[in-house]
């Protein structure tokens, strides 16, 4: 299995599933700018997974 690195149809999901904080929404609409940011992506992608396979 590969993995689309540039998939982010993930995002526009997620950000309908619940409400979110401002930095977050920026966040997954804009993507990240740094580290800090691509390590946040990650925790909210987890999140997502969480919440779409229960």
């Amino acid at each position: 299995m590969s993995t689309n690195w540039k998939d982010t149809s993930w995002q526009k999901h997620f950000l309908e599933m619940k409400a979110h904080k401002p930095t977050d929404i920026k966040l997954l609409i804009e993507g990240p700018k740094g580290f800090l940011d691509v390590l946040r992506l990650g925790a909210l992608h987890e999140e997502y997974n969480r919440i779409k396979n229960n």
